[in-house]
């Protein structure tokens, strides 16, 4: 089981952290990632931690979000800064190795 927090509203170049907590699994195998899905929008990914550490992440987020981990907490989480408008989206947290799939937490970035 993936459980997804911290998202909400917050205003333009504002900053927001979500984590996700994983049950069931064995965590520490696992390359976790973060998606999110806008209104009437597919699913992107956006950014992707291998088991070991190593990071990927969309362009658009580039210099602004920071995926880490910590395999003792079983958490994955997400560091967004200086948050757009289009931003805004559901976001989701993936254990890519078992495909399995969060509960999303809304994001809302608004004056």
């Amino acid at each position: 089981q993936l459980q997804a927090c911290g998202g909400g509203l917050v205003q333009p170049g504002g900053s927001l952290r979500l984590s996700c907590a994983a049950s069931g699994s064995i965590f520490s195998m696992s390359p976790m990632g973060w998606y999110r899905q806008a209104p009437g929008k597919q699913r992107e990914l956006v950014a992707l931690i291998s088991r070991g550490g190593d990071t990927n992440y969309a362009d658009s987020v580039k210099g602004r979000f920071t995926i880490s981990r910590d395999n003792a907490k079983r958490t994955v989480n997400l560091q967004m800064n200086d948050l757009k408008p289009e931003d805004t989206a559901v976001y989701y947290c993936k254990d890519i190795r078992i495909g399995k799939w969060g509960q999303g937490t809304l994001v809302t970035v608004s004056s």
